[in-house]
């Protein structure tokens, strides 16, 4: 694991030190349940506006070990781990959190399948927004057609999700890969569909928390996991 990725997913939770529970609803891949989850959401915010990334409430962070030090609980030190070798550590514990069975080990594998199911359940709302806007009477009607391509583009993620989860089972780690390097791809083609008309993706929130899910996933399937 790269240092640079391993202080970026410890210092990202220390901002649970000074951020107090946000009121508002979290996005659609936080458990409403989980107080730990909706706090992570608030994090990535809190971490977009500081200053500095290595000082928090005047206190500045000079090592892996003082950082270890104020390492709040509630992550499982496994998940930290196997998400710090993400690109996006701090949102593969956000969107894998809520589908990791408690009496399942956390390991490469049982994090890819949770991040396979974070990408699922994304990808659905996003096709239920996408879906919704199409058949909106006031959407315009040169904007329904790329919306069409942007329901092909989430059709074609879950399509590959549920190869993916057949990989897995089959153990077949060329097929895995293949599958989690195709979301790669996948998840430009709605943003793309809107640049080429000159317009601003409505799904660009929705497909950029996507898109860290993806990397992720293809990092954890392709690096980590091991049948």
């Amino acid at each position: 694991m790269g240092v640079n990725h391993f202080i970026l997913a410890l210092i990202s939770f220390t901002c649970l030190l000074s951020f107090s529970t946000s009121t508002n609803a979290p996005p659609s891949l936080s458990d409403a349940s989980s107080p730990t989850s909706s706090e992570l959401y608030d994090m990535i915010e809190v971490m977009s506006k500081s200053p500095s990334p290595l000082a928090f409430d005047g206190i500045t962070l000079e090592s892996i070990d003082n950082l270890l030090s104020i390492l709040p609980s509630g992550v499982n030190p496994a998940l930290q781990q196997i998400c710090g070798n993400t690109d996006h550590p701090v949102e593969c514990i956000i969107a894998t959190m809520p589908f990791l069975d408690e009496k399942i080990p956390i390991e490469p594998l049982s994090v890819l399948k949770a991040g396979i199911e974070a990408m699922d359940n994304q990808t659905k709302d996003a096709l239920a927004e996408v879906t919704k806007l199409s058949m909106d009477p006031t959407t315009p009607k040169n904007v329904v057609p790329i919306l069409q391509t942007c329901i092909d583009v989430y059709n074609n993620i879950l399509n590959s999700d549920q190869k993916s989860l057949e990989a897995i089972s089959n153990h077949n780690l060329v097929q895995l890969s293949m599958e989690l390097g195709a979301n790669v791809e996948n998840i430009l083609g709605c943003d793309n569909a809107f640049k080429q008309a000159k317009l601003e993706s409505p799904m660009k929130e929705i497909d950029a928390m996507l898109g860290k899910i993806i990397s992720n996933t293809l990092t954890i399937g392709v690096d980590l996991v091991h049948f």
